[in-house]
């Protein structure tokens, strides 16, 4: 069995060029660190994306799965995406991500799993670039924030974008974006402590409330930080289509979605994972670790083996069989 870790980001080296040529004329800053790391920075956003040579060079990226006992990374983008960016340039850099992973994942066969980008700001250009990517070799997944410059991910322009997702056959990954409520939790790291797990549960709960799940029975979703605050708050999710007129419009409980979507293992509490398993079933957790970000779980193969509870099979599902599943391998 191949451990997968579902959740690995990576900054390609031509990605990383392009923004040094053109970041600047389109309203991006990149810069270098004491260190000399490429710093990406936008006017008045935190956090910086730092772009240090772990979550670029390919062969380091392979010696630190091998520390792990990991197999296959699937590489994805973190911040900053390409949202922010005007519409044709924001393509340029969907397209240099997409390409550039493939390549890699040529390179280095079953090692590395693509996330494909695209520039949902523009879903036309979106929809395009989605059926490029998707014959590209190795890429196997669709790669969204959870929220589109603000825009919650259920808004209609992006449903073409979801259409073709599912006739291709193609899971989609959420990664939390800068979260909202930027200037209450900005103290205190609460950025990510608290607002990436919000965003997760702010994204599944459009996805569901806003129709998406039920306009596409096909659409499949991985949740990061294990479904950040969707499992938990599901109970009052249920109680509000019961009794709320704003979801009216529901035809089944919110707990009647959860086994539509996965979650990764990205939680730092062994029973937290436990009692995620036992609600939404072994068979839809997947290894993460959220390589290489200081929250990262270091030890992602050894953080699921102390789970308790779990069987030698909820064991294998988890570490591989359900990403093999999911990723069609």
């Amino acid at each position: 069995m191949k451990i997968i870790d579902t959740h690995a980001h990576w900054y390609p080296r031509e990605f990383i060029a392009l923004l040094d040529r053109e970041a600047a004329a389109n309203g991006g800053t990149m810069t270098r660190n004491e260190k000399g790391i490429p710093v990406f920075s936008l006017p008045g956003v935190q956090p910086h994306s730092a772009m240090p040579p772990l979550m670029v060079e390919p062969d380091r990226i392979l010696q630190e799965m091998a520390k792990r006992g990991v197999d296959t990374y699937v590489l994805s983008l973190t911040n900053p995406m390409v949202y922010w960016a005007p519409p044709a340039f924001g393509l340029k850099l969907a397209q240099t991500w997409n390409d550039a992973s493939s390549a890699v994942c040529g390179k280095h066969p079953g090692q590395f799993i693509g996330a494909i980008q695209l520039p949902m700001q523009a879903p036309g250009l979106a929809a395009a670039e989605l059926e490029r990517a998707a014959k590209l070799p190795g890429m196997r997944v669709l790669y969204l924030a959870t929220h589109i410059n603000g825009r919650n991910l259920h808004d209609r322009r992006f449903w073409p974008v979801y259409e073709r997702c599912e006739a291709l056959g193609l899971p989609v990954f959420l990664h939390p974006l800068y979260p909202c409520g930027a200037e209450r939790i900005a103290p205190h790291f609460m950025r990510n402590l608290c607002g990436n797990p919000y965003e997760d549960g702010l994204a599944a709960a459009s996805l569901v409330f806003g129709g998406v799940m039920d306009a596409f029975p096909a659409f499949t979703v991985m949740l990061p930080q294990a479904g950040g605050t969707f499992p938990w708050l599901i109970g009052r999710f249920d109680r509000g289509v019961a009794v709320r007129k704003e979801l009216a419009h529901m035809k089944q409980p919110a707990s009647a979605y959860l086994r539509r979507f996965y979650y990764d293992t990205v939680s730092h509490h062994p029973r937290i994972i436990k009692f995620l398993a036992e609600l939404v079933g072994t068979d839809r957790v997947v290894l993460g670790s959220d390589y290489n970000q200081d929250m990262q779980c270091e030890r992602p193969v050894e953080f699921v083996n102390g789970v308790p509870g779990l069987s030698d099979q909820d064991r294998a599902l988890i570490l591989g069989g359900n990403a093999e599943r999911l990723l069609r391998l």
